[in-house]
């Protein structure tokens, strides 16, 4: 069985926009996906990357014209300026991580609904009712919210660190047990049939 591990940032639309479908393509080839949440912004720091305020106007008008196209594909609604963005990743990510090491419960529905909290819903993702929330709307106890923050935090941490030393640069990003590595919802497909050509 084939393992993906899923680098992701609770506050990235293009992740939001992958909705489910990682979860999907995993299930049809008897994958096992592995959610690894991660600082994105730390992320960037480590490997190049530009924050979204200091990018070049040119590339800052060109991501809001990809996120619209992401819209309209995958019919997911989302807010071009959400209420709460850039949200503290950290609390939501630390709940993820929980959650998984729990397990019983519906992880792309959790990852799905909090990245739909911060950009389709208007809400903040740091806060402990909205994470609480769903928590249980997944199946999980609201109550990772709280018990999960220590190992979280400490997972978050390490998931940062592997990222980098495995050449993750960007999120959504998933890197196969045998070396393969795709950045980006666009590449979703591609992650498909290689998961086809590799079973």
């Amino acid at each position: 069985m084939a393992r993906i591990d899923y680098y992701l940032s609770m506050i990235s639309p293009f992740t939001y926009f992958c909705g489910t479908r990682p979860a999907e393509i995993a299930a049809r080839h008897g994958a096992e996906l592995v959610y690894k949440p991660l600082d994105i912004m730390q992320l960037f720091a480590r490997t190049g990357g530009t924050p979204l305020p200091q990018r070049h106007p040119s590339r800052q008008a060109y991501r809001l014209q990809e996120l619209a196209r992401a819209s309209k594909a995958s019919g997911l609604p989302y807010h071009e300026k959400p209420m709460f963005f850039p949200a503290n990743a950290a609390p939501a990510s630390y709940a993820v991580i929980a959650a998984q090491k729990a397990g019983g419960g519906d992880m792309a529905g959790l990852v799905h609904g909090l990245l739909a909290d911060c950009w389709a819903e208007q809400k903040d993702i740091a806060e402990d009712a909205v994470i609480g929330d769903r928590l249980e709307a997944a199946g999980f106890d609201r109550g990772l919210t709280f018990t999960g923050m220590l190992d979280g935090a400490e997972t978050y941490s390490a998931n940062l660190e592997e990222a980098v030393e495995r050449g993750v640069f960007g999120a959504p990003f998933w890197v196969v047990d045998d070396g393969a590595l795709f950045w980006g919802r666009d590449r979703l497909d591609d992650l498909d049939t290689h998961l086809g050509d590799i079973a």
